[in-house]
């Protein structure tokens, strides 16, 4: 895919030639020049751009022609009202440069437009011969977010989505010679609507969410195809039997047609395939050169569409062989794998915002650099997140030799939920970025939901993770990044990938037997840069004085990264950052790019060493068998009806009622009331070894909802061990650590008596919940952070503080040191005690 000199001499001057041609209509009301506007911070690149290299790459490599021209350069703009007639002859006053969104500075435009007026002319090449021999493709590569295309007056077509590519045939609608009109009407009213917009916003704050990109914001171009042309390539790679799984999708009449793709290794054939259009082929790759982040080798591909002997279309392409898949290490936790081999994925989360281009960057030569910038720090994998990038950006991933998480972007953060039509709209567009996207290499992992925005239900989330998972096999399923966090409606369970986020981390999610683990956000340090701020001021989740400071906690928490690593199985690891994004400073690059914020040498040595050491080696550590018995090594039957101690009837640790605990009617005789601020029941001890399996039994009777309650509780230094309680942000009883909970299906009663059991088994990882001796949720977690203080009934601590205060009545308290089995949970329930 490389272009000689030569070559990119003729695509730039294409560009210059295919510059905005005045019409002979009505003149312009203003200065009829693009302007640059001034950005609050300018990159490397600002200055290189001009109306007459705008982007001037081939946008497709996956799909590319000869023949094509460039139509990205300076164009009419107006800004435009509802209901519009398109201005099909007028001359419109001020200039755009295309492909840049009208928000930035290079546009030449730089304010915000809820709707907007693109207008230029073109010619057609009469070599193309189109409409005798060929047709005229338009093609986008991006406008956010509805567009309407009229050419010479007609209606051509229409799109709506911000984020991926489309293309009209606009033959029909053209003049026989000479220039010829072409409108782009734009509607983008970003988060006042329910369009998926990820970070963007009409107001951005001076946080985490940024400045919004309206317009067409990726090339735009030209190309004649013949009438049976072909569209797209899937490509599947399959190391099992060293073959690609190849269809060509071709549109127009089929009839007589074959598919012939040829596999190069260079100049080299290595495998030819024939076989019928829009049908799956098997192109033998014998003995493959496997692709990976040390060795990025790529094929390449050339594809013919004939006819007897006679081509009817060509494309060019590449492809390479490699395979992404799931194993357990030695120490028998699930982890990711590519082409076989445990590898661990060392991430940054990569957002893709510029000061000078917003949503598109300046140059393909600055697109280019963030992803260099990874390989440098030592970083083997992308997160792009929420955000859809040109297919250039995943053409560099691919030659860099760079692992790709995608994100879907996300529908706008609110209380409310999106309406039915929006949630339609969104399942569209994730599977149109799953098809448009699934043939590049690079791309591992696909995320359909981050940390709960815009998710409206958590079994509509796993039934979306399920049909990208059919839609395509080959790659993991991350159904829910974060989904321990924020807005996250809990864990469907579905997908390949149970993904947590902790700052400042990292987080220790546990694999289990069918899904790896993995920290999807983490770290966050951030350190102001002066004259270099898109902001006077920045924020971070921890803030450092210098860059010395910033590169000691990076490299700190790093080391954290490869504990967690080694001893919890998680398979990847994300760090926020890879730039400064407007108000957020924890970027290794400040947003301009201008100045490396850490010292990378440092940086890249720990990354390494995370990469090479958490391999999945070791030996699994499986926990004792416990105290045998059915009442555990502590048991509180709340049999005193008087007085304020209550004796453990199995054990040593007599407790305590306190902060007004009284004693009530129980399940059977009498129980434990609680005035759910201050009443606890206080063992005096640190029952449980929580490093180990455990498990917690309490019968229950709550007498409101909403709001937390903890029946059972062991304290740390700051957090609770564990939770055994009612959680009123989900209104469900809950199993919990801190940020992570398993879950019961259904809302409780007040006023009724439940039987509540919390398991902990550490060899799986898992948080186990019983409610009236059925298992009802499991979640997955490494460990729940330290516990050596008290075990306490009746409350919980969280932020170093007394907090959930259980409201209604507590009875028949076990504690086991061992992880109880589900037979004996339903026999300690029937048994009443």
């Amino acid at each position: 895919m490389s272009r000689t000199p030569t070559t990119r001499r003729l695509i730039t001057l294409l560009a210059a030639a295919l510059t905005v041609t005045a019409l002979t209509h009505a003149p312009a009301s203003a200065e009829p020049r693009w302007k640059p506007g001034k950005p609050p911070l300018s990159t490397p690149w600002t200055s290189q751009v001009g109306p007459n290299n705008a982007l001037p790459e081939y946008p497709r490599p996956q799909l590319t022609r000869e023949r094509w021209r460039n139509l990205n350069g300076v164009w009419e703009f107006a800004g435009a009202a509802p209901g519009e007639a398109p201005p099909v002859g007028d001359t419109l006053a001020e200039r755009v440069l295309v492909p840049y969104p009208i928000e930035s500075a290079l546009s030449g435009i730089q304010r915000r437009e809820d709707r907007m007026w693109y207008r230029r002319s073109f010619s057609v090449p009469d070599d193309w011969r189109v409409g005798r021999d060929s047709r005229l493709r338009l093609n986008f590569g991006a406008v956010d977010y509805d567009a309407t295309i009229w050419v010479n007056g007609k209606q051509v077509g229409t799109h709506r989505g911000g984020y991926d590519s489309f293309s009209l045939d606009i033959t029909d609608a053209l003049t026989r010679r000479g220039q010829q009109e072409l409108i782009v009407g734009v509607t983008d009213l970003t988060d006042a609507t329910w369009q998926p917009v990820g970070k963007q916003r009409n107001v951005p704050d001076r946080g985490i969410f940024y400045t919004s990109s309206s317009g067409i914001w990726q090339t735009v171009w030209m190309e004649p195809v013949a009438s049976a042309n072909i569209t797209q390539l899937d490509q599947t790679p399959s190391l099992s039997d060293s073959t690609l799984r190849l269809t060509a999708r071709v549109e127009g009449d089929t009839s007589g047609l074959a598919v012939e793709a040829v596999a190069y290794d260079r100049n080299r054939v290595v495998g030819r395939v024939v076989g019928a259009p829009n049908s799956a082929l098997k192109l033998p790759v014998p003995n493959p050169r496997l692709w990976s982040p040390d060795s990025p080798f790529l094929y390449d591909l050339k594809v013919r569409l004939v006819r007897g002997y006679r081509t009817v279309d060509s494309v060019g392409s590449y492809f390479g062989m490699r395979e992404i898949g799931m194993k357990p290490g030695t120490d028998g936790k699930l982890r990711m794998t590519l082409n076989g081999r445990i590898l661990f994925q060392m991430s940054t989360l990569d957002q893709g915002f510029w000061p000078d281009g917003i949503h598109t960057a300046p140059t393909d030569a600055a697109l280019r650099f963030d992803l260099e910038q990874h390989k440098v720090l030592g970083f083997n994998t992308v997160r792009k997140h929420i955000k859809v990038e040109p297919d250039r950006w995943f053409y560099h991933a691919d030659k860099l030799g760079l692992l790709v998480w995608q994100d879907m972007p996300a529908m706008k953060t609110s209380n409310q939920l999106p309406p039915p039509d929006a949630q339609q709209q969104f399942e569209r567009e994730l599977h149109t970025m799953v098809d448009k996207h699934k043939n590049f290499t690079s791309l591992v992992a696909w995320v359909p939901f981050n940390e709960g925005w815009g998710e409206w239900d958590r079994t509509a989330t796993g039934r979306i993770a399920d049909s990208v998972k059919a839609q395509d096999p080959s790659r993991l399923v991350n159904a829910h990044s974060g989904v321990n966090c924020c807005a996250s409606k809990g864990d469907s369970g579905r997908g390949d990938i149970l993904d947590h986020h902790a700052y400042l981390g990292p987080a220790a999610p546990a694999p289990s037997a069918s899904r790896v683990a993995v920290d999807g956000e983490h770290g966050g340090f951030g350190l102001e840069v002066a004259g270099h701020m898109w902001f006077g001021e920045g924020h971070a989740y921890e803030m450092t004085p210098d860059s010395a400071t910033l590169t000691r906690r990076y490299v700190e928490n790093q080391r954290d990264v490869l504990a967690v690593a080694q001893r919890c199985g998680i398979s990847a690891a994300v760090y926020t950052q890879i730039t400064d994004v407007e108000h957020e400073v924890n970027g290794f690059f400040t947003y301009d790019r201008q100045v490396r914020k850490m010292d990378f040498k440092q940086v890249k040595a720990v990354n390494d060493a995370i990469v090479r050491s958490a391999d999945g080696t070791g030996s699994p550590n499986p926990p004792g068998p416990g105290t045998p018995g059915p009442d555990g090594i502590t048991f509180y039957p709340f049999e005193e009806a008087a007085g304020t101690t209550t004796a453990d009837t199995v054990g040593k640790h007599n407790a305590t009622l306190t902060g007004g605990a009284a004693w009530t009617a129980g399940h059977p005789g009498s129980a434990v009331q609680f005035n759910g601020s201050t009443s606890t029941v206080d063992t005096g001890a640190s029952v449980l070894d929580t490093a180990g399996n455990y498990t917690a039994a309490a019968w229950v009777k709550l007498d409101s909802l909403g709001g937390f309650a903890t029946a059972v509780s062991q304290d740390g230094p700051s957090n609770s061990a564990f939770f055994l309680q009612y959680s009123g942000a989900d209104n469900r009883f809950a199993f919990s650590f801190a940020g992570v909970r398993a879950l019961a299906p259904t809302a409780p009663e007040v006023n009724r008596w439940y039987h509540l059991v919390g398991v902990r088994d550490v060899r799986a990882g898992s948080l186990t919940l019983y409610v009236d001796g059925q298992p009802v949720g499991t979640a997955y977690s490494c460990d729940g952070g330290p516990g050596a203080g008290n075990t306490v009934i009746g409350r919980a601590k969280y932020n170093g503080g007394p907090v959930d205060y259980w409201r209604g009545a507590i009875d028949q308290v076990h504690l086991f040191d061992r992880a109880l089995p589900a037979a004996e949970v339903t026999q300690l329930y029937t048994s009443g005690r």
